[in-house]
């Protein structure tokens, strides 16, 4: 039985993990920026990208569900096995949450999502100032949920490599030693 991910697999975890690292930096420094052509600009890419990821995580979990993970390591617990697994489906649906929070508040503020400058996508809700301001404050809380999971998620695959020394992380590095 192979104990790696498909190269597909990783090469949608690193390409998303890639998006969401540049989304939310800029997501993160673009809200001081001055009323300007600017702002719009980095408005709009940030949208772009937001919709490019939530298709890129519909794709991964598309492939995820078609495609078993590898095993987790015999060594451990039932508890840490829960976990592991929760966490996971945790970071997909907020994954998918985020961008959708961001498209509904855009249609509700009266912004339209214009992917890519070219295809613009329907608004989800109806413009409503107050419904916006909702949105915009659970965008937030969303992404910072999600900083918190990727940390933890990231703290996990270290310690599964420096101190279980388990195969957790080198099954989803694109090269590792034979």
């Amino acid at each position: 039985m192979e104990h790696r991910y498909t190269r597909t697999a990783i090469f949608l975890h690193w390409l998303v993990a890639a998006g969401l690292i540049g989304t939310f930096t800029v997501g993160f420094f673009m809200q001081d920026l001055p009323l300007s052509p600017t702002k719009l600009k980095v408005y709009s890419w940030h949208k772009w990208a937001g919709v490019t990821l939530l298709l890129l995580v519909a794709t991964r979990l598309c492939w995820r569900l078609t495609h078993a993970a590898p095993p987790l390591p015999t060594n451990m617990s039932p508890t840490a096995r829960f976990t592991a697994h929760a966490a996971h489906w945790l970071l997909y649906a907020l994954m998918l949450a985020i961008p959708l929070s961001g498209w509904t508040m855009s249609s509700a503020v009266g912004f339209p999502v214009v992917w890519f400058g070219v295809i613009q996508l329907p608004d989800l809700v109806p413009k409503d100032k107050a419904l916006g301001a909702a949105l915009k404050q659970a965008h937030q809380v969303l992404n910072y949920t999600l900083l918190v999971m990727v940390i933890a998620h990231l703290a996990a695959a270290l310690k599964h490599h420096f101190i279980d020394r388990d195969t957790v992380l080198s099954r989803m590095l694109p090269y590792r030693k034979k």
